[in-house]
């Protein structure tokens, strides 16, 4: 092999130890919440239902490959994307999946079990009725989420506080209601209860994260 060979081989290491650090489900779930608000080890565990050691080893590894960087908070260790080109990394590899392995789709539809039961409203037309102001938008994050950076107009209501918005928000306006993606259940889980209630429902199937790529701004609390 030659000199230039073997430099050209180095490159392509350094680029696999993104591909290696990317090769466990568990560093994918923490990258995906990383993606929507810093975290500590301990939320993140509390988030995933690992263990701390388990979830600190995950986030360790993520962090030998630059895709997160950390901050001290007191006694906590706070973790964070490194770059805003990890969140595209991440979208980018749901697409390629989507778009190349067939059961993804499958597998989507057993997780999101209502996937398909509410009206989906995309970005452009959910602005355009944002304006006209004949929806109410909600966000089905936790508030820590929703803190971080929310789509503007946007109200906080996490499936907790759903009882209390159903007679508070008015009745001649349909609920639309995001969370992290079209991988999430979160919104699901919220638009069932206004449904129930005889609520007209949509579903933003984008998140924060598609919605700032889409080159929209988001607001922050």
């Amino acid at each position: 092999m030659s000199t230039k060979h073997q430099q050209k081989i180095q490159l392509y290491d350094l680029f696999a130890q993104i591909g290696k650090a990317l090769s466990s489900p568990g560093r994918l779930e923490l990258l995906d919440l990383l993606t929507q608000a810093s975290r500590t080890v301990e939320e993140l565990a509390v988030e995933t239902g690992m263990s701390i050691s388990n979830t600190s080893q995950h986030l360790q590894r993520l962090k030998q490959a630059r895709l997160v960087e950390t901050e001290r908070e007191g006694t906590f260790i706070r973790y964070r994307l490194a770059a805003p080109a990890v969140s595209e990394l991440w979208h980018t590899l749901r697409q390629v999946a989507e778009q190349q392995i067939s059961d993804v789709d499958q597998a989507l539809d057993a997780y999101r079990e209502r996937r398909h039961e509410f009206e989906r409203i995309n970005a452009q037309n959910l602005r355009l009725r944002l304006q006209s102001r004949d929806v109410v938008l909600l966000d089905a994050r936790p508030t820590v989420e929703y803190e971080s950076g929310h789509l503007p107009g946007a109200l906080s209501a996490p499936i907790e506080t759903v009882e209390q918005l159903l007679t508070s928000l008015p009745d001649d306006k349909t609920i639309v209601a995001y969370c992290r993606g079209p991988y999430c259940v979160l919104a699901d889980e919220v638009l069932a209860l206004f449904a129930q209630a005889g609520r007209q429902v949509a579903r933003l199937e984008e998140g924060v994260i598609e919605w700032q790529m889409a080159g929209y701004e988001v607001s922050r609390a």
